[in-house]
Parts: structure tokens; C-alpha cells; sequence
């Protein structure tokens, strides 16, 4: 066994140019990168020194001479453009199949059973704004106690409530049966819970969200490196979007400046194997929102809690930052955008400056950690550590 740790940062829907195949998805030009490198808000020294603006088709935006990591984007194999299936993706699974979506609400036997198992009615029903969605129908929740139920172009099933009317734990539950009946055709890839608090015209969600995920339906890294005797860290959700599965020790984060402090404690830990991090507030607060300045802010708190990791870092530690999909907040909708992810490797034993060129799937950063650790499995992707170790 090796001494190495690998953690692996996602920026949460910080994607870096549309997909080959983005026109299927009604996402032709989307580069959210691109997007936010264009605010006065973006200021990312240190990701810029690594080679995220050396990354190909990254020509609006002035790079680096002399790179301190190596650099890469990386094409989603996966037919999809959410959450799960990134991650899934990133971890070696590549789903053929797109889960399952609900454009026009949920189909009467589902939301039947739902209220049926719960004891509780159903609001809404509909594709809709977290926040639209709190607002249109939060005082009508409260007067009934019925439940409001959303979706989105991802393949969720959202259960919001007021804390004062459903107790967080209980709708936990709600979430839980309705996880334990979404399966087969309508299995989707989460449920989550949206708690929310305040008044008529002044609703906010909480901090308390949590995801119900399907279980990965194929051997990921983390099942891998924990059955040759590795540890697996995670922050953030990324518990939550692998079901739990060979995530051996976890923490909650409030948003991303939590996270990173989270990893932050981790990394003082002595472990050997894999810290997995999901900063989720790039997606979930700005890119939805369409805010490019937020959106610019956040990649650059990142940044700056990076300068702090980069200088702890172990001799053997390497560092992976990419994303899990895009969500370019200049762009149309509010929905995800089905873009290509940048991909940084760091680390003060690996080679700099290795231009890793474009890449066919997320897949790959999964059998690089592999490779790295000296672990046999079958899972997707082609590994580049003979590239930069």
C-alpha cells in the first residue's frame, strides 16, 4: 500500500464549454466558465497558476507561462447533465441510460402512493424554481400541512416544507418512503428534502437539504480503494449522491466556505486514500440564479481557501479540481448546461505544466486515482498517471 492521498475538489457545476453533443441538450455555447471569467468578481490566482485558463478552447481569457499543474477537460460520457450522473461519472460509472425526467409533473400513480405512504397531500407537482416555488405555494403548505412536490429538469423528486409545520426529521422521513417507492421506471436519482422557515413573502430555505440517492448501480473508486484497504472521505453531499455506498466517513457542510474548511480538517488527518469534496453553492445559489457575479465570487472563495490547502499539502498529497457538469449562468433558462469540465492535477511529486488535452470521459479521473493507489478494477476510463507522475 501506498502512503498517498488524493482529494478531489468538485466545483459544483463549473463547466468550461459546451459539449460536442450540447445541441441535443438545448445547450449549444453554454461555457460557464467563460461566463464568469468575463465579471470583475473572478480573481482566481492560484487555479490560474495551476492551468485552468491554459486548459484547451480557453482562449478568451490570458493563461499561464509557466503552469504548476496539469491541465485537462474532460467530455461527459454519461447520457445526462445533473449531479448524480456526474459524480457517478467522475467515480467510473458512465450510465448509458438518462435517468428518468418529469417535464410535465409526476404521473398520478406516483404522486397517489406518495400521499397514500405518507398520510400527507400533495402541492404543486410541477417543474419549478426552489425558491418560485416556496413562494408561490409556502402559504398554502402552511394553511394545509400538504406537501409541496417539485421537480426540475434533473431527475428529482424535491419535497419542500416549513420546519414549523413538518419537523425536519419528518420530512426526512417523507423522503425516505417516497425513495423506497421511486425505483424501476421511476427511479429517479434523488429525492431531496427541502426544508424552509420565515413568513408569507419572506420564505428562505434552509441549510438542513438533504439527498436520497439511488445506489450506484456499478463498482465505483471509492468501492475499490476501500475493499483494497483504503480510507474514503467525504464532504459536502457527496454521502448523499453515492447512497452512502463505500463512503467510509463523512461531514455535512452549510456552503462552501464550510466545505472547504471541512477539508481543510481532513487533510491534518493521517490517512491513506481518497478525500471526495462537493462545493455545491456555484451551482445550487448562483447558477440556477443565473447571478454571474455570484457565481464569479464563489469560484474566487474557492480559489483563496485553495492558496491555504495547496500550503499544507503533503510532498505525496495530490490535488484534482473539476466539476460535475455546467450550469453557465449566462446563459438561457435556468436549468444545467451539458458542457465539457475543466480538470487541474497538483501536487509537489507530480509533473508540471502536462497539458492533458481533451478527454473522452469524466471516467478518467476515477482510473487515474486507481492507478495511482495500485488498484485493480474494471471500471470506466483510461488513466494519465504514467503522464504525470
Amino acid at each position: 500500500m501506498t502512503d498517498r492521498r488524493v482529494f478531489v475538489i468538485v466545483i459544483d457545476s463549473c463547466g468550461c464549454g459546451y459539449a460536442p453533443d450540447a445541441e441535443a441538450f438545448g445547450d449549444l455555447g453554454a461555457n460557464t466558465l467563460k461566463t464568469i471569467a468575463s465579471s470583475n468578481k473572478f480573481n482566481i490566482p492560484v487555479m490560474k497558476q495551476m492551468g485552468l485558463l491554459n486548459i484547451d478552447g480557453t482562449d478568451y481569457a490570458e493563461g499561464c507561462d509557466l503552469p504548476t499543474g496539469c491541465f485537462a477537460r474532460l467530455t461527459e460520457k454519461s447520457m445526462g447533465k445533473d449531479t448524480t450522473i456526474g459524480h457517478w461519472e467522475i467515480a467510473g460509472i458512465v450510465s448509458e441510460n438518462p435517468l428518468p425526467t418529469y417535464p410535465d409533473g409526476f404521473p398520478d400513480e406516483v404522486i397517489e402512493e406518495f400521499e397514500k405512504l405518507s398520510g400527507r397531500g400533495v402541492l404543486c407537482n410541477k417543474p419549478y424554481s426552489g425558491t418560485e416555488v416556496i413562494r408561490d405555494y409556502g402559504v398554502e403548505h402552511m394553511n394545509t400541512g400538504k406537501l409541496i412536490v417539485y421537480t426540475s429538469a434533473d431527475s428529482v423528486f424535491q419535497i419542500a416544507a416549513h420546519e414549523d409545520i413538518v419537523p425536519v426529521e419528518e420530512l426526512y422521513r417523507y423522503c425516505e418512503i417516497a425513495r423506497g417507492m421511486l425505483k424501476g421506471k421511476h427511479g429517479v436519482g434523488r429525492v431531496i428534502a427541502r426544508p424552509f422557515i420565515g413568513s408569507e413573502g419572506n420564505f428562505t430555505r434552509t441549510p438542513r437539504r438533504h439527498d436520497f440517492s439511488l445506489i450506484p448501480p456499478k463498482t465505483t473508486m471509492m468501492d475499490a480503494l476501500l475493499a483494497a484497504g483504503y480510507d474514503t472521505y467525504g464532504v459536502g453531499k457527496i454521502y448523499d449522491i453515492f447512497a452512502g455506498k463505500s463512503v467510509a466517513h463523512t461531514v455535512r457542510t452549510e456552503n462552501n466556505a464550510d466545505g472547504m474548511n471541512k477539508t481543510l480538517e481532513f487533510q491534518k488527518e493521517d490517512f491513506k486514500g481518497l478525500c471526495f469534496v462537493n462545493l455545491v453553492d456555484t451551482d445550487m445559489i448562483f447558477g440556477h440564479r443565473r447571478d454571474i457575479d455570484g457565481y464569479a465570487n464563489a469560484v474566487s472563495e474557492v480559489d483563496a481557501a485553495l492558496k491555504t490547502f495547496t500550503e499544507r499539502m503533503r510532498d505525496d498529497d495530490i490535488l484534482m479540481i473539476t466539476a460535475d457538469h455546467g450550469c453557465d449562468p449566462g446563459y438561457k433558462g435556468t436549468d444545467h448546461t451539458r458542457e465539457m469540465v475543466p480538470l487541474l492535477v497538483y501536487g509537489r511529486n507530480i509533473k508540471s505544466g502536462v497539458n492533458l488535452g481533451t478527454r473522452s470521459s469524466y471516467a478518467d479521473i476515477a482510473a487515474t486515482i486507481l492507478d495511482i493507489f495500485g488498484v485493480n478494477s474494471d471500471i470506466e476510463g483510461t488513466s494519465f498517471w504514467d503522464l504525470i507522475k
